[in-house]
């Protein structure tokens, strides 16, 4: 099996620095519309949750935008919805509609050897232990296809944010900068290559390439920890940093344009005149951290 992370392993550096940047509600402004007009209809539409169409958009919103798990992988935040937000909304109950239970592709989502990709379902699929397991895997696989069609054709024109381009420009002349995504990776490049930002970075790491805690282990070997920054608008961006011991900055959910324009005026420099971690970065991440809930309205 040819090995999914060789693109950041044989990357060499260039400077003594790393910025690694999130894509999707980070860079650019396009998960409202990819999760409302491409994830939540195939969500429904695949996994037979028509009868509770508006409880599931609302749970879809709240998990993907709206709460801590904001950014995460699409199948950590489906079985998310399936197993504990849809069978917990008043809407569900009050027509007594039992949410499809999807367990072995729940299992497989929950298995944290899992490659939570295409190529990850596509061998799951290969090794099913029976064919209800086999036909729940393709599923999901299916619905994972569906959604790449549909933000292929939905997802255009949604430029970064602003700011964005500056620092970029700003950063590349210091440091070397990685994408580092949980999207996979043709829907990034071609967004990067279409507002001609691509030219800034050294790899895009997609989903297929691990999830963004192994990138930025990788990235640990070729670089001084203390002189690498993960950039990121979801909670599991700065769980992915503090798993590797590195700086966060965040851009916080609803303010990308403001948390953009102090990257550029200040937190960048304080980041390479080491003055970043400590009181400064304890001072972001509190901020970005009242942004996000942990549960929905319904659950408190």
């Amino acid at each position: 099996m040819s090995d999914y992370t060789k693109e950041l392993k044989e990357m060499q550096p260039e400077k003594e620095y790393l910025v690694a940047i999130d894509s999707d509600g980070c860079v650019f402004d396009a998960m409202g519309i990819k999760q409302r007009e491409c994830f939540c209809p195939m969500l429904i539409a695949y996994f037979n949750l028509q009868p509770v169409a508006e409880a599931a958009r609302e749970c879809k919103e709240f998990a993907d935008l709206f709460s801590k798990t904001r950014g995460a992988n699409r199948h950590k935040t489906a079985v998310r919805i399936l197993t504990e937000l849809l069978p917990s909304h008043p809407k569900v109950k009050h027509v007594g509609f039992e949410v499809p239970k999807f367990k072995y592709y729940v299992n497989w989502v929950n298995d944290p050897n899992s490659l939570l990709s295409n190529t990850g379902l596509e061998q799951a699929i290969e090794n099913a232990v029976n064919e209800q397991a086999k036909n729940e895997l393709e599923l999901a696989l299916q619905w994972s296809k569906r959604v790449n069609e549909m933000v292929a054709e939905v997802v255009k024109n949604v430029p970064p944010f602003p700011h964005v381009r500056q620092s970029l420009d700003k950063v590349s002349k210091v440091a070397d900068i990685i994408v580092c995504s949980s999207t996979p990776g043709g829907a990034l490049k071609r967004e990067w290559a279409e507002h001609n930002v691509a030219k800034y970075v050294k790899v895009i790491a997609g989903q297929e390439m691990g999830k963004k805690a192994e990138h930025l282990a990788i990235m640990c070997d070729k670089y001084d920890k203390n002189k690498i920054l993960m950039i990121g608008d979801a909670p599991g961006d700065h769980d992915a940093a503090k798993k590797n011991r590195l700086m966060f900055y965040p851009t916080n959910p609803g303010e990308e344009e403001n948390s953009w324009k102090r990257f550029y005026d200040e937190a960048f420099d304080k980041f390479m005149n080491g003055e970043y971690a400590g009181l400064y970065e304890k001072k972001m991440i509190a901020e970005f951290d009242q942004y996000l809930p942990e549960y929905p309205s319904w659950q408190e």
